[in-house]
């Protein structure tokens, strides 16, 4: 009796809003590139493709709400799964001299990079975290509408034409979005409290000095989808606060900038929390005020706060600790009580 040995397949997924573009590589050789449209009914199809080869990795980028379902799908069925940053495949396209981009380039590039590349499994959020990060998200969308309109109004506010009903309008816009944001807080808040997975980080987040209910809420959401196992440099570089070093030869030493090469919704999240700590907490101030008298600007010092401040994040959730001030900068006894 003959046994049927089979090829290992590699598939890189290119996904779209519309459109998910497959490339099967076997060997040193890759297929035509096969179209899906981006629905839970033709992501079964996509299965069913790849089922046909018992032995298959599949490798897609994560591109929030348009790759979740189909990574879900994957996930649910037992396919082996990678996931990972667009970053990281744009530098392999790059390594590989790929200089076009299109979704069939993309999508063979994932597949080599599938192929040549160290696994490692995509692990599924539970479902209680996928909803509060939708939560978080659109608390973030609809606070950034309701600063767009306050600045609106304050604008308006000083230019003596404007009609009495366009300053109306946008203060009608204004409560609206903060009824909104109340219902979404308040039911974000019955998710938390109703699920100990999320409960228990959520009172830690809120132990933090300058962190409250939306800055708890918004870094919950996006760190409990971060690989496990990540150690806080890599949060740090996840969330795009890494330094980024602008170097050539002897001519070209520009200053250091952060990346932003990450998840700009951690940014977002640590920037309140990182201006109410370095003014209420004397040892985030202190730390401040040692790099401003180092020559570094303001903003230079904030960003310093927030990597910081997620490296202590990083401490205390890992570890279920509560947040202790005191490690984070060494002041001197007597600069803390004249401080407090």
């Amino acid at each position: 009796m003959t046994s049927i040995t089979h090829k290992k397949v590699f598939a890189g997924i290119d996904v779209g809003a519309a459109e998910l573009v497959l490339v099967l590589r076997t060997g040193e050789k890759s297929s035509p590139a096969q179209s899906f449209p981006n629905t839970p009914a033709h992501h079964r199809r996509l299965l069913q493709k790849l089922a046909a080869s018992p032995d298959c990795t599949v490798c897609l980028e994560a591109t929030g709400v348009y790759s979740m379902d189909v990574t879900i799908a994957l996930h649910d069925a037992g396919i082996p799964l990678m996931v990972i940053n667009p970053q990281r495949s744009h530098n392999f396209a790059k390594v590989l001299g790929k200089h076009s981009k299109t979704d069939n380039v993309d999508a063979d590039t994932l597949a080599q990079f599938a192929q040549r590349m160290p696994f490692q499994p995509w692990v599924r959020p539970t479902d209680a975290v996928l909803a509060l990060r939708a939560f978080s998200r659109r608390i973030h969308a609809l606070t950034d509408l309701k600063t767009i309109s306050k600045n609106q109004s304050h604008a308006l506010s000083f230019i003596a034409s404007t009609p009495k009903v366009v300053m109306q309008d946008v203060a009608l816009a204004v409560t609206q979005l903060e009824k909104r944001l109340a219902i979404l807080t308040a039911a974000t808040l019955e998710l938390i409290h109703a699920t100990p997975e999320l409960l228990a980080p959520f009172t830690l987040l809120l132990g933090v000095k300058g962190i409250a209910n939306t800055s708890a809420i918004a870094l919950l959401g996006e760190r409990l989808l971060l690989p496990a196992g990540l150690s806080h440099a890599q949060w740090v570089k996840f969330a795009g606060l890494d330094p980024k070093h602008f170097r050539s030869g002897t001519s070209v030493d520009k200053k250091a900038r952060i990346s932003k090469a990450g998840n700009h919704y951690i940014r977002a999240a640590l920037y309140m929390p990182a201006l109410s700590a370095k003014a209420h907490d004397p040892y985030v101030k202190a730390y401040f005020e040692h790099l401003i008298g180092m020559g570094k600007t303001p903003m230079q010092g904030v960003c310093a706060v927030m990597r910081k401040l997620l490296h202590a994040l990083h401490g205390m959730l890992t570890n279920n600790q509560p947040f202790d001030n005191t490690r984070f900068y060494a002041v001197p006894a007597q600069m803390i009580r004249s401080s407090t």
